[in-house]
């Protein structure tokens, strides 16, 4: 990381256009071969950023968060200083790649189909998943999560904190609410019934790791193999959630 952000300071030192759209502008491939008269199109600043994101998502999940921003620039086409113009330093890019990738892809609707109580709980808990698998087994998400964890960077940290608040509690309150069991709004799930709820994103979540990490062949059917592992979870973890809190009520 030291390395890549010796290299982007670097690139504030060269010349920076006082005109934004200067440098933005897309290149022919074979210069030599178009005329200089020929005007060459700018790029907006909104294009290029969204260009440079998507990109950035791409070549992190190909390469690992140790992919240096020179070659990011270099696929995008772009001299190293453009990127510097969008993000203080590698590690503001990587910010924005995991508010992409695992924060501004979330459903509002999913709250929703979680919380609905006028449809049963399994047939919710199956549309939810059903719906979070399609977002979560993709070659970036899952590999840009891996990447992040085995680096050491606090991504993956912050995502677990995120599904803990948006789903994990979620789940757990719905499951005692629909065995009976007391619960409020100030509940605080246990790390038992965290660990329990836990186990059902890893189970969707090693699908995807099977596709793009190990190359393993795929279920035709996912939306048929997710609701049978939701099915599966529901079988088995209520009844241990009202085994364990009547034993700590006792």
């Amino acid at each position: 990381m030291a390395k890549d952000q010796a290299r982007w300071e670097q690139a504030v030192d060269q010349k920076v256009p006082t005109n934004l759209t200067d440098d933005l502008e897309l290149k022919p491939k074979n210069a030599d071969t178009v005329s200089a008269t020929q005007p060459r199109r700018r790029v907006k600043r909104a294009e290029r950023e969204r260009q440079i994101i998507d990109e950035a998502i791409k070549f992190f999940a190909e390469v690992g968060f140790g992919g240096e921003v020179r070659e990011l620039a270099r696929r995008i086409g772009v001299n190293q200083s453009v990127l510097y113009r969008f993000f203080d330093n590698k590690d503001a890019l990587i910010e924005r790649v995991y508010q992409e990738v695992f924060v501004t892809s979330w459903n509002p609707f999913w709250d929703e189909t979680l919380e609905n109580r006028s449809v049963p709980l399994l047939d919710r808990l199956v549309e939810y998943y059903v719906q979070y698998s399609h977002n979560v087994i993709t070659y970036e998400w899952v590999r840009i999560l891996l990447f992040a964890g085995l680096r050491g960077e606090d991504l993956n940290r912050r995502f677990v904190e995120f599904m803990r608040e948006r789903v994990s509690t979620r789940v757990v309150k719905e499951i005692r609410a629909d065995l009976g069991l007391p619960t409020d709004e100030n509940y605080q799930i246990s790390d038992l019934e965290f660990e329990l709820v836990s186990g059902i994103h890893a189970d969707i979540f090693y699908l995807g790791v099977r596709k793009w990490v190990y190359g393993m062949s795929f279920p035709d059917d996912l939306d048929q193999i997710v609701e049978a592992k939701v099915i599966a979870f529901f079988d088995g973890v209520p009844g241990a959630i009202q085994r364990y809190s009547a034993a700590t009520i006792e």
